[in-house]
């Protein structure tokens, strides 16, 4: 027994194609006996691994909302073997509103985990995924963007690998997404994994894990949401789950491991002068703040502790002390 108030439309191991809600209890001013309706869509056929597919963790990322409604839509029972849970927009307040965060409880589903049965909704979102939905599957694939105030090229998350068999389903994934970048985390995951994000829980119940970051700046990329498509079909084949496509020939990525944030120190407009993937120096000037209430006052330089590359840069142009503009790594093999 998990104690999940959380209940579920359809049976998660029937054969075929099914579709409904997980019902999250909301009980509210004006729902007494209200729910909170999050979509999931199963499909199930013969013999094969469970692949857990998730996005609208926060709900002004969107290439990954996009995707997997499409996904569900397009595939069929026949086309797969195995099962294949995709759950578009996991947080699905957040979604609605358009914000990372959920409207009705201020919850960050993916700082939530492992969450709490008796919690509010995030929470008792978080602790169903983790509780009763990893311990069924055998890969989490967590489809992220940078959202409103971030925007990443199309970048691979994973770890390292706790054992050797993890990675190299860990490899396997990445070479199958197929994503112009990889971020590597410097650990291997693992069940005894602290994190709170989904893929923690992931780790935490035994299924193999990758995140991605596909854009942000709260919109969607008609490139960057092809290039998610083809890497999700491209994953089922390469785990034997989709044996009638074919896939294309692989472009490559890039592997790096993050440095750290570059961060706004005063409150302005702020002008970029690096862009993704360009190259930074420890010291190196990589913005100026303007200070639109003090014209006379010269522009404040924002300096980076870190030498590498750009990996993530804001996409909002008013910051305010504290706020991240940069993300900067450096390749793998100069780690």
């Amino acid at each position: 027994m998990t104690g999940s108030l959380i209940t579920c439309e359809i049976d998660l191991d029937t054969p075929g194609k099914h579709a409904g809600y997980l019902r999250v209890p909301h009980s509210t001013h004006r729902s007494a006996y209200g729910w909170l309706p999050i979509p999931i869509t199963v499909l199930k056929n013969g013999d094969g691994p469970t692949v857990l597919m998730l996005a609208g963790v926060h709900g002004d990322e969107y290439e990954g909302q996009i995707a997997l409604s499409r996904l569900a839509q397009d595939i069929e029972p026949g086309d797969i073997r195995g099962r294949l849970i995709l759950i578009p927009t996991l947080n699905a307040p957040a979604a609605e509103a358009g914000t990372r965060t959920s409207p009705v409880d201020g919850g960050n589903l993916n700082r939530a985990f492992p969450g709490d049965p008796a919690g509010p909704p995030t929470q008792m979102i978080a602790h169903y995924v983790e509780e009763v939905l990893m311990p069924q599957a055998d890969y989490l694939i967590d489809l992220h963007s940078g959202g409103t105030s971030l925007y990443y090229p199309p970048t691979l998350l994973r770890g390292q690998g706790h054992t050797p068999e993890v990675a190299a389903e860990l490899r396997k994934l990445q070479a199958a997404f197929d994503l112009p970048f990889a971020w590597v985390f410097t650990g291997g995951g693992g069940p005894t994994s602290t994190a709170r994000t989904a893929m923690g829980a992931a780790n935490r119940k035994g299924a193999v894990p990758v995140m991605a970051e596909l854009g942000g700046g709260g919109v969607v990329s008609e490139d960057i949401l092809a290039m998610t498509e083809r890497g999700l079909r491209r994953i089922l084949n390469a785990l034997d789950m989709l044996p009638g496509y074919t896939p294309d020939a692989s472009n490559g990525t890039r592997e790096a491991h993050a440095l750290g944030s570059v961060y706004a120190y005063d409150r302005g407009v702020f002008e970029p002068c690096k862009d993704i993937g360009d190259a930074v120096g420890k010291g190196d000037s990589v913005g100026l703040i303007h200070a639109t209430d003090a014209v006379s006052r010269a522009p404040i330089p924002v300096v980076s502790p870190y030498a590498g590359f750009v990996l993530c840069k804001r996409a909002l142009a008013r910051v305010e002390r504290g706020d991240a503009v940069f993300q900067i790594a450096e390749d793998v093999d100069q780690a």
